[in-house]
């Protein structure tokens, strides 16, 4: 592990030595002990974002300029503000803001396809058989946001968790049931007539009229409890929608949380007025309204051809305004300790360059961006070899990312769920805390 200060803390060093000692284990329910004990309790909330096609890590946070030209790339690495880090040249917003997060560079999994990859990132657990990205979105196990709804719930009127601008792939409640889906915008928060359609009743329904037709449905809703309607299992979907549906529609709150128009021209041009940047400052906006978790879906990043011009010319400098002002945003607002930020694809990019100047799908080895929420900023967790093909040691994987992530929004990743057949289904499967990060 590679850090920029003196790694853990005296007191984390005495604590670990101690713990030793008595030969207590350094385990998630330990961990979570002493945080209770050290600081008091944190809400802290989650946007992750997904780059989807997968980011070339090689080109950005993990450059390898003494390799081989058909590995290194056309691109420079540059300093950041973390003495001794380096990014790629074509995000240099993104590297004065180095200090604001951290890296995983020895992140890797076994999967280079994209459904199952997508699955294993946005879930924390690798599909069994007969899994098939096309069949739903709700694919095997729940995505981290039904988990986040699912423990901790909705505050006000907001939903607990919204996909923007579209339903991320694995990105639905699986078991947990309708109760936890995703509310998705479904739509680009950077379009000029941009609006959330799902916040405003039809136009010929005024807004009393709606309450009232609420009041009505409900009523005629008693004398449908039938056996039938009980026995099937989308009856319940539908009510459950359906009361979030009128919710939303007649929560100000609601409303005012969705309309991007409430931010100032200036700022919205420092995001950057494309898809990636009105969608993460919409997601900061929804975040600041109590939204415990917004998943952004963001794509192209598949860069099997032109890899090069594509991230110089268009996917990095959106990367750059978008994230660099996310931190910094989050920061100067006082959010930052309270908004776990990750930044990750399905997978990497291939270290050797293809025949057309591309990169393909690469899940041994790639690297995840992690800030806000209790991370220490300015650190690189572990490394790669000289090409980055592989972890150099010491690897950690989408298990250790979700065990992380939940234990530092309050959940304990040994929580147990069941299925609606009664089987135990477990948050996490053998996760570890990556504490270099904590």
């Amino acid at each position: 592990m590679k850090t920029f200060c003196d790694g853990l803390s005296r007191r984390d060093c005495l604590r670990l030595g101690t713990a030793a000692a008595f030969g207590l284990p350094f385990t998630t329910a330990n961990f979570l002990k002493a945080a209770e004990r050290e600081k008091p309790a944190k809400d802290v909330s989650l946007i992750y974002l997904f780059l989807h096609g997968g980011l070339s890590t090689i080109d950005t946070f993990d450059m390898k300029p003494d390799a081989p030209v058909e590995f290194r790339g056309e691109f420079d690495p540059k300093p950041t503000k973390v003495s001794g880090v380096q990014f790629c040249e074509h995000i240099p917003k993104v590297a004065n803001q180095a200090d604001k997060f951290s890296l995983i560079r020895s992140f890797r999994h076994h999967n280079s396809d994209h459904g199952p990859a997508d699955h294993y990132m946005l879930t924390g657990f690798f599909p069994t058989a007969g899994f098939n990205p096309n069949l739903s979105p709700n694919n095997q196990r729940p995505a981290h946001g039904s988990v986040v709804s699912k423990m901790l719930g909705a505050k006000g009127s907001v939903p607990p968790y919204v996909c923007l601008p579209k339903l991320v792939p694995s990105g639905g409640p699986a078991y947990l049931g309708a109760a936890h889906a995703p509310f998705v915008i479904d739509g680009d928060p950077s379009a000029p007539n941009f609006s959330v359609p799902d916040l405003v009743p039809p136009p010929t329904i005024e807004s009393d009229r709606l309450n009232d037709r609420k009041k009505l449905l409900e009523t005629v809703d008693r004398f449908h409890q039938s056996a039938e309607s009980r026995a099937n299992a989308q009856a319940g979907a539908v009510e459950t929608f359906r009361t979030k549906a009128f919710d939303l529609m007649t929560s100000t709150a609601a409303k005012a949380a969705f309309d991007i128009r409430g931010e100032s021209e200036k700022l919205r041009d420092e995001y950057g007025r494309h898809s990636l940047g009105q969608s993460c400052i919409l997601a900061r906006r929804l975040v600041e309204a109590g939204v415990r978790c917004v998943t952004i879906d963001h794509s192209n990043w598949d860069t099997h051809d032109g890899n090069f011009k594509t991230l110089k010319n268009s996917l990095l400098p959106q990367f750059d305004s978008a994230v660099s002002t996310l931190f910094r945003d989050l920061s100067d607002r006082g959010m930052l300790d309270n908004t776990l930020v990750i930044i990750t694809g399905e997978f990497g990019r291939t270290p050797r360059i293809n025949k057309n100047a591309g990169r393909d799908h690469w899940g041994p080895g790639f690297t995840v961006l992690v800030g806000g929420g209790g991370i220490r900023g300015g650190r690189v967790v572990g490394s790669t070899d000289a090409r980055a093909e592989r972890p150099a040691s010491d690897p950690y994987g989408p298990e250790d990312l979700s065990a992380t992530a939940y234990t530092l929004l309050g959940i304990d990743p040994k929580t147990e769920f069941h299925t609606p057949d009664g089987r135990p289904m477990a948050a996490v499967n053998n996760g570890r805390i990556i504490r270099e990060l904590v």
